[in-house]
């Protein structure tokens, strides 16, 4: 009886341990897909662009962090544009949460804004309120066919939208999964 008692008592320790790893460390595979090393080309406000994305996991895995250069530099030399983007799934929540800090202006920590997606498939559909009638839109699409991503941008206001960004991401570096 002591060692039913004990093999029970074992298997109750176990059996938690054993759940926990079967799940898979990154649940979201999406955001996985994400990661590596792209060439982001198209227009922006309708003058083509090529910048360079650099996706990896950072702090224990829970984020993705885009860093966005583009190969356009201004007077002195630096990139026209740069962003460091965070973005995670948070599955309490079943959403992507995402912050966007660039350098077009240094409010994106004190705005308050944080763009917003549930789940859809291979998309990721993100939305940032900035009041009532205006928002922005930034659309991630997947091609699983061809490894790529469509980036897609768009400013809405007062229900009108207006194209912003039109952009494919080119994996620069293949890597195994």
């Amino acid at each position: 009886m002591k060692k039913i008692a004990r093999l029970v008592s074992i298997l109750f320790l176990l059996f938690p341990l054993t759940v926990k790893a079967q799940q898979p460390a990154q649940p979201d595979s999406l955001l996985n897909r994400l990661t590596g090393k792209w060439i982001l080309t198209g227009t922006i406000e309708g003058k083509s662009t090529v910048h360079d994305v650099s996706v990896k996991r950072v702090l224990g895995g829970q984020y993705i962090e885009l860093t966005e250069t583009s190969r356009e530099v201004d007077q002195k030399g630096s990139p026209q544009y740069e962003a460091i983007v965070y973005l995670c799934w948070e599955e309490p929540k079943k959403q992507y949460s995402c912050l966007w800090l660039d350098n077009t202006g240094n409010g994106g920590l004190s705005n308050g804004i944080v763009g917003r997606a549930g789940f859809d498939g291979d998309k990721i559909e993100l939305v940032f309120k900035y009041n009532d009638n205006v928002q922005f839109h930034t659309t991630f699409a997947y091609n699983g066919k061809t490894g790529t991503w469509q980036w897609l941008m768009d400013g809405v206001e007062k229900g009108k939208t207006q194209p912003f960004a039109r952009l494919s991401m080119t994996r620069t570096i293949s890597t195994v999964r």
